[in-house]
């Protein structure tokens, strides 16, 4: 039996967007590797090795639950998940033409509105969610939270113009960045939906004794589906620029560079995304009756956690008075996203 316990899973939550947030830090150490090189090996780890590990380690009878497994929710979860994995591209992509931050506060929190909002509204049971108490004050939190990222990605944008001026943006170009933005928001919040098509697999694995892990079993079927379209793109980049031997040896130059340090970095990379799943399902099940604000919690505090590391490792350095007026007006907002979030599932749970 799983009982409801909002506190704590607001703290599993944070843990989880902490190690969402901290993710690409060892990215720095990795050098003489193309792009597709790292992310192919980081996303082996993360979306394929791990949650395979995971689910085998943390669900009993595991090929049980599996053989019980209702094929068609196998096969949603993970064609919903092959989609999430394109929008991840389409992330990667957007930043290259309107910078990290607008990225992250455009398709952020579009992803945190739709992927919260829209799983209700498909199964019909968005009426009865907000006639109960406190529900006020978890869509509050919702409209806040996303008020509060769009304001973090403005703040961020001021930082890269005040650190790097004009240098460094000629590749701007909104017409190109806004619809690659726009389109891994949508994407990216199918991850949920990927989530919520898996929940008959994880309702078995509740029966076999998984307890408060069932849903570790999902994992199997949503991220293997985004490795698949992420394997193909970078696959693609590796035809293209002929670097697909890099996995086995550096380029000519790249003496004074480890291959092992990129494997590990890479890795390590690959642990801290997964990680964020582990908390995220931990959390997820404790949220009572609001666990449809799960998501929109989870991108509320990645995007708090991230700028305050950034902050905490003095990336705002050098920035103009007026930009740190505007992160802290943009932290201050997050904070009560969360305060408000916290409040609402806290009444639910009454």
């Amino acid at each position: 039996m799983i009982t409801a316990n909002p506190f704590l899973g607001i703290a599993l939550h944070a843990v989880g967007a902490t190690s969402a947030a901290v993710c690409y830090t060892p990215q720095k150490r990795v050098s003489n590797w193309s792009w597709q090189t790292y992310w192919m090996t980081q996303a082996a780890v993360c979306w394929l090795i791990l949650p395979i590990l995971g689910a085998w380690l943390t669900i009993p009878q595991l090929r049980e639950v599996l053989r019980e497994a209702p094929a068609a929710a196998m096969w949603t979860s993970f064609g919903l998940g092959a989609a999430y994995g394109i929008g991840g591209t389409a992330f990667g992509l957007a930043i290259r033409y309107i910078g990290f931050s607008l990225t992250y506060a455009l398709a952020v929190g579009l992803s945190s509105v739709l992927g919260t909002l829209i799983p209700p509204l498909v199964r019909g049971e968005f009426g009865v969610v907000m006639d109960k108490t406190g529900s006020g004050w978890v869509m509050g939190g919702v409209i806040i939270g996303t008020i509060g990222i769009f304001l973090c990605g403005i703040s961020g944008w001021m930082k890269e113009s005040d650190l790097a001026g004009d240098a460094g943006r000629r590749d701007f170009s909104i017409a190109k960045g806004l619809p690659l933005c726009l389109l891994a928001g949508v994407l990216s919040a199918v991850y949920g939906f990927a989530l919520e098509a898996g929940a008959p697999i994880a309702k078995i694995a509740e029966a076999h004794g998984a307890g408060y892990f069932n849903g570790n079993v999902t994992y199997i079927f949503a991220n293997s589906g985004a490795f698949l379209t992420t394997l193909i793109y970078c696959l693609y980049l590796h035809r293209k620029h002929k670097t697909l031997g890099e996995l086995v040896e550096l380029p000519a130059g790249g003496e004074k560079s480890s291959l092992s340090l990129n494997f590990a970095m890479a890795i390590l990379t690959g642990c801290l995304w997964y990680g964020q799943f582990f908390f995220y399902n931990l959390g997820h099940v404790r949220m009572g009756d609001f666990k449809f604000s799960s998501w929109a919690i989870h991108m509320i505090m990645l995007v708090l956690i991230s700028s305050l590391l950034g902050i905490i490792l003095r990336e705002w350095r050098g920035c103009r008075q007026r930009t740190w007026a505007a992160v802290g007006v943009a932290l201050a907002v997050l904070v009560s996203a969360v305060l408000m979030l916290t409040y609402g599932n806290y009444l639910g749970g009454q």
